[in-house]
């Protein structure tokens, strides 16, 4: 049997969180696919003009592939999957195909299995451009409609899938995401000599930490907030770090964060590689994600893995990501969210309650775990 996987968002240097997904999916299907099938990866291939010439150039993947695994690099000049898959999907048909990104390409076998992480853009509008939202509409309903099977990233995502889309329950499962259980060097950083940038988030300390996309969506100017108040009214001496790239509408969180009146106790990080991540989850006082709308939430399961008690959202799926370990919180509400903060930060007992809480419940969730269920459905 010949398996095909779109691997065109797996292997970019910056990734979040489809991108992740994809990533950890792929690199975990190595354990769960037997050397009797053959696998094959989708890649974007680019031209680049070196020393006088033109040469194809292939993402590079930082860790081995097995035997009976190849990489298969396709151009196309825009829409790579309606254009470029779906040409290779005519010609060159796998048996299965999965795609982790939630768009299946026009041309694609019967037996495709497709990934919706949510549909947050259905939620919250305004946290999206207009074609974006337009875009991503047509796309995942097309795929909700032509794939064999669908996975759901939590069953608050099958719910929005079921009521807005009108897809059938049997047509979908239910599989968790995961989490990078233990921060390693990549197999191909070794190889080459690769020296991760380091920045001292333990010389930041005391701090409260977001990590995600500076958007909208993820509620900053919410978090700005709540810094603000908790920090006027019970003068914490913790710094607010925010940590991620920068999303839509992230001129607004820029003119939140000037017009501060704790501009000075606010550090933006930018896009910090995965070691640096792990090392200001570690060393975070509170970790808060009162994200308006998420379809999984990963970096929750990270600030529990490393003992970080945590403050999100009492909405979408957060609350079933986060189970018990987590303080839960009306996402617009800054007066409780900065409360919150300060109850973490001042009540012992209710902390190390949350951190063991935490503890426990992200033994729920493993990338190998989702890559062995992914697999069970290729049958």
């Amino acid at each position: 049997m010949v398996i095909g996987i779109d691997a065109s968002r797996a292997f970019l240097k910056k990734r979040t969180g489809i991108e992740e997904y994809a990533y950890q999916t792929i690199k975990h299907l190595r354990q769960s696919i037997d050397q009797k099938n053959e696998v094959v990866l989708y890649v974007r291939k680019k031209i680049s003009w070196k020393q006088g010439n033109f040469r194809w150039i292939t993402p590079d993947i930082d860790f081995s592939l097995p035997k009976n695994w190849q990489v298969r690099g396709i151009w196309a000049p825009r829409f790579w999957t309606q254009i470029g898959l779906s040409l290779e999907m005519f010609f060159h048909r796998p048996d299965i195909l999965f795609v982790p990104a939630h768009t299946i390409p026009l041309f694609h076998p019967r037996h495709t299995i497709v990934t919706i992480h949510g549909l947050e853009y259905e939620f919250c509008k305004g946290s999206y451009a207009f074609l974006d939202r337009l875009y991503m509409r047509l796309s995942i309903r097309f795929s909700c409609f032509f794939s064999e099977k669908i996975i759901c990233v939590s069953e608050n995502t099958k719910r929005d899938v079921m009521k807005l889309y009108g897809v059938s329950e049997e047509k979908i499962r239910v599989i968790y995401e995961g989490y990078e259980e233990t921060f390693q060097i990549s197999e191909r950083s070794l190889e080459t000599g690769i020296v991760f940038s380091q920045t001292d988030f333990l010389s930041q300390k005391p701090y409260i930490l977001f990590i995600g996309r500076l958007e909208e969506r993820k509620n900053v100017t919410g978090i700005i907030r709540a810094f603000e108040k908790v920090k006027e009214k019970y003068t914490l001496p913790h710094t607010l770090i925010l940590v991620g790239k920068p999303g839509y509408k992230y001129s607004l969180i820029q003119q939140k964060i000037q017009e501060s009146t704790q501009k000075d106790w606010i550090r933006e990080m930018g896009y910090v590689t995965e070691k640096e991540k792990w090392e200001a989850l570690r060393n975070a006082d509170v970790f808060v994600f009162p994200s308006l709308y998420e379809g999984f939430g990963i970096p929750l399961l990270e600030a529990q893995s490393v003992g970080v008690p945590l403050i999100t959202s009492c909405t979408s799926s957060l609350p079933e990501v986060g189970g018990e370990g987590a303080i839960y919180v009306d996402s617009q509400n800054t007066d409780v969210l900065a409360e919150s903060i300060y109850t973490l930060v001042s009540d012992k007992k209710l902390r190390d309650a949350i951190i063991e809480k935490g503890t426990e419940n992200v033994r729920r969730f493993s990338w190998q775990k989702c890559a062995d269920a992914i697999y069970s459905l290729f049958f």
